[in-house]
């Protein structure tokens, strides 16, 4: 699948054809830099979400899920206890697994205590920029900085965010610009 003209005449990567929220999302947010460690930390815990789902399910859910793990910040859900995972399991606006709720709380507990930026570990595993891909099948769904991020994070206790994860991590925050060539978003890495 390649980029392909949308209704209002922009080319898009054809993956977010499928709804508004899909292209909203395409064009607004995904492949553009994201920096700060609450705003990764909301990325890293919503790509480990999806894992075995729909992105659309989780973006559906995302109002919800913000509010539910208090605007994904670290400090907050670090403190979540028992009572805060049986909350969030009776929680119907958000996906409720349990194994991936008790995983954002531990691993925001894990980020509160790295003793250094979670933004400064992610983006040290950013690839040099290289040239857009010209088809959907051209991206891949693993690459050798994805392996070694996903290493890392585990090596340091974060638990759900294996290479796959991490890369689809690398892509939603701009760490690399997997939009198709003839793609109208324009972004800049880094």
């Amino acid at each position: 699948m390649t980029a392909e003209a949308s209704l209002d005449g922009l080319i898009r990567c054809g993956w977010s054809e499928g709804s508004q929220l899909y292209r909203d999302y395409h064009d607004q947010e995904w492949g553009r830099p994201l920096h700060g460690d609450d705003a990764l930390f909301e990325r890293m815990c919503l790509e480990a979400f999806q894992s075995g789902l729909a992105w659309i399910t989780i973006l559906r859910k995302r109002p919800a899920f913000r509010a539910a793990f208090e605007g994904f910040s670290i400090e907050r859900v670090a403190a979540f206890g028992d009572a805060d995972v049986e909350r969030l399991m009776a929680d119907p606006g958000i996906v409720r697994n349990r194994a991936k709720i008790e995983a954002s709380v531990h691993n925001a507990r894990v980020a509160r205590d790295l003793g250094a930026s979670l933004d400064t570990l992610l983006w040290s595993y950013a690839p040099a920029p290289r040239k857009r891909p010209r088809s959907l099948s051209d991206v891949p769904a693993v690459t050798a900085e994805s392996t070694a991020l996903a290493k890392e994070l585990k090596r340091r206790g974060f638990k759900f965010v294996g290479p796959t994860t991490a890369y689809a991590l690398m892509q939603a925050t701009g760490m690399v610009d997997d939009h198709i060539a003839d793609c109208w978003v324009n972004v800049s890495t880094r």
